[in-house]
């Protein structure tokens, strides 16, 4: 008896072992049903949020996104405010149609665009992240650039950088020999003035003044 118990357990346990094994290739090897359409084109979607959602997503140009940016209020502002700015550098003879200038964290690029649109011709802006095609993508603390290869470099943005001093002997290292470095940073005393000044270890100061940038009370901070 317990010979013809032991049979059947077996029997059943082979056959229970076959039907997973069925069942499982057929899962394998069906293909997924989802709500996309067979016919839709694959340029035209991103990735479904769900296994229904199947609405075409039109795909974005980077020249219309940047198009969308620059054409919006708060842009053109910042680059009116940046081109004022610069102005004010022409007026002292810093800064000429065909000088060489370098923009140190760009941003989204509206010093770089304000330097164009008042006529320089030869604009670098660089930042961690990329912005095309006005920023390219460098470590503002390791500039990828031939000493001496700029007439001027400008930063807004010296008080973030996570080692000034080195940020600093970059902007120098790429100026040529009687070029200017120009920073601006938040309002502050002939002190800090003097704290930011001796940052820029081969350059002496040639003035100081404090500005309104891009809606901002800042001091600007020229050296050569």
């Amino acid at each position: 008896m317990e010979r013809h118990v032991q049979r059947f357990l077996n029997k059943l346990s082979f056959a229970s072992i076959t039907i997973a094994t069925f069942i499982l290739l057929a899962l394998l090897i069906r293909t997924p049903q989802t709500c996309v359409p067979p016919t839709a084109s694959s340029n035209h979607l991103r990735f479904p949020r769900s296994t229904c959602d199947s609405s075409a997503r039109s795909y974005v140009s980077l020249e219309k996104k940047n198009r969308r940016l620059w054409l919006t209020r708060s842009f053109r502002s910042q680059v009116s405010s940046y081109s004022d700015f610069f102005h004010s550098l022409q007026s002292v003879g810093l800064l000429r149609n065909h000088s060489k200038v370098l923009c140190v964290s760009a941003g989204a690029g509206h010093e770089v665009m304000a330097l164009s649109e008042i006529g320089i011709s030869d604009v670098t802006g660089v930042e961690l992240v990329d912005s095309p095609p006005l920023v390219s993508r460098a470590d503002p603390h390791n500039l990828p650039f031939f000493d001496e290869a700029f007439d001027l470099a400008f930063s807004a943005h010296l008080s973030e950088a996570l080692f000034p001093w080195r940020f600093a002997a970059e902007m120098e290292r790429t100026v040529r020999r009687g070029g200017a470095c120009v920073v601006a940073v938040e309002e502050c005393g002939d002190q800090e003035v003097r704290d930011i000044v001796a940052l820029f270890r081969n350059s002496k100061l040639l003035g100081n003044q404090n500005v309104t940038l891009i809606g901002l009370r800042m001091t600007r901070i020229t050296m050569r």
